[in-house]
């Protein structure tokens, strides 16, 4: 089948040798950390650990949003996790994540620390912190809300694990698996926009949580900067999800959010650590590298 030799599982599964593909060398059947490794801490009430893949934007995007709106205690550290290297598989992390995943958050503002991990969790408790901030409090608005956001947690495995795996990182290329995620993907971008055709926002008329969940993955996606499958995956026709895309990039917070944490791209647009708002304007890899 399309060059691949076809296989008959075991009886038993078991662990003899890496999978393949780029994200091999990380991946293993079991958990819990591999090494001790403390986290750094800095003097914010909320630290931040993470990588600015489209799980780790949705948290700085939000606490982003959450200090532009006057919020002065989502003030925060963003340390860097490279999870190429392994870190999240380091004591401290696992301390706090325990599913070795960014991004992971410890909020130290209490009498005791609080750990919080999976970004959805995240997000709904920084936005219940903050009074609600981005979260709407009516309850047929609040139920909208909370179904975007686990829809994306639900339906983004498909597209990263799924179709990104499958197109962009294995070894070898499966006509079946890039097929089925191909179908699914695109499912979901047509449920967006059948949704965002009758509504400004995922929501309703106001910029919510959810909408921040479901913009680094699929607006990214959108744009065709993802998996280098937009062309493949014919992103244009979605018209609606890229109004809705180009709208929230444009926002100041969203644009800083995306910033943080991340190792690629052009060096002006890298803030691999975040402590201060300052760091924008000071912190950025074209200022930090020696000049050539």
């Amino acid at each position: 089948m399309n060059g691949t030799t076809a296989y008959t599982p075991p009886t038993v599964w078991s662990w003899n040798k890496e999978s393949g593909g780029r994200f091999a060398n990380i991946n293993r059947p079991i958990a819990g950390a591999t090494h001790d490794k403390e986290l750094p801490a800095g003097k914010h009430p909320l630290q931040l650990y993470s990588l600015a893949t489209p799980n780790g934007v949705k948290v700085t995007v939000m606490l982003e949003e959450l200090l532009a709106l006057g919020h002065a205690g989502a003030e925060y550290d963003a340390w860097l996790i490279r999870i190429n290297d392994g870190d999240q598989f380091g004591s401290g992390f696992v301390a706090v994540n325990p599913n070795s995943k960014i991004p992971a958050l410890l909020d130290r503002s209490g009498a005791a620390p609080i750990r919080v991990f999976e970004s959805g969790a995240i997000l709904q408790y920084l936005a219940e912190k903050f009074g609600g901030a981005f979260l709407p409090t009516e309850r047929a608005a609040r139920a909208e809300c909370l179904s975007w956001l686990f829809w994306q947690m639900g339906s983004a495995p498909y597209l990263g694990g799924g179709f990104g795996h499958f197109y962009a990182y294995a070894p070898t290329k499966i006509e079946y698996a890039i097929d089925r995620f191909a179908m699914e993907v695109k499912r979901q971008l047509d449920v967006l926009d059948r949704r965002l055709a009758e509504s400004r926002y995922l929501a309703g008329s106001e910029y919510t949580i959810a909408d921040m969940a479901v913009w680094p993955w699929y607006g990214t996606l959108a744009k065709g900067q993802l998996y280098e499958a937009g062309e493949f995956l014919q992103v244009g026709e979605y018209k609606n999800v890229l109004r809705w895309t180009d709208e929230i990039a444009q926002r100041p917070a969203v644009q800083r959010g995306r910033m943080v944490n991340r190792t690629w791209g052009q060096p002006s647009s890298q803030l691999h650590e975040r402590h201060d708002a300052g760091d924008f304007d000071t912190r950025t890899q074209d200022k930090l590298q020696p000049p050539a």
